[in-house]
């Protein structure tokens, strides 16, 4: 089993560091299943949308709700994200990627729930996974890989030599 995991606090950064090693990679032909968020500011003090580009395909899903303005609920359209699981899983299932990119295991995850099922699927596959996990979540994705997951780094150099390696 080969799953890594990148933990980054500054807001977004993970988020801009998954995207980046996912163009590069698929740049250089390899093949790539998986999801890498980008978030799109709506103003600048407000929230952002948060759109998941699906691997390899391109298809943009966007996993945010519009609330409302004051709104304090958690704004995660849990249909979109299925939709975003389901495409990830029809491309484990049609091919054998050189490894799978998971933007973050979240909320939905550490409950059962989103990309857990993905992931779980990919390591039956043996294809490695790397997955963004911030710092509430990390005890449910410690518990989920029974402590077998590696601290990839937080650079995307030190992204690259896990994938190598």
């Amino acid at each position: 089993m080969k799953i890594g995991y990148v933990k980054i606090s500054e807001r977004g950064e993970m988020n801009r560091l998954l995207a980046a090693l996912a163009e590069e990679m698929e740049a250089k032909g390899r093949r790539l299943a998986g999801a890498v968020q980008y978030d799109i500011e709506c103003a600048p003090e407000g929230k952002c949308d948060m759109d998941l580009r699906i691997l390899p395909e391109g298809q943009i899903v966007r996993i945010s709700q519009s609330l409302g303005e004051g709104s304090r609920g958690c704004r995660l359209d849990p249909v979109a994200l299925e939709e975003a699981v389901g495409l990830t899983e029809g491309q484990l299932n049609t091919g054998q990627p050189d490894v799978v990119i998971i933007n973050k295991f979240g909320k939905h995850e550490a409950e059962g729930r989103g990309f857990r099922s993905t992931i779980a699927l990919a390591l039956e596959k043996e294809v490695p996974v790397l997955v963004g996990v911030n710092e509430t979540n990390y005890p449910a994705f410690d518990e989920f890989t029974g402590g077998e997951a590696v601290n990839a780094g937080n650079s995307l150099q030190a992204l690259r030599d896990w994938v190598q390696g």
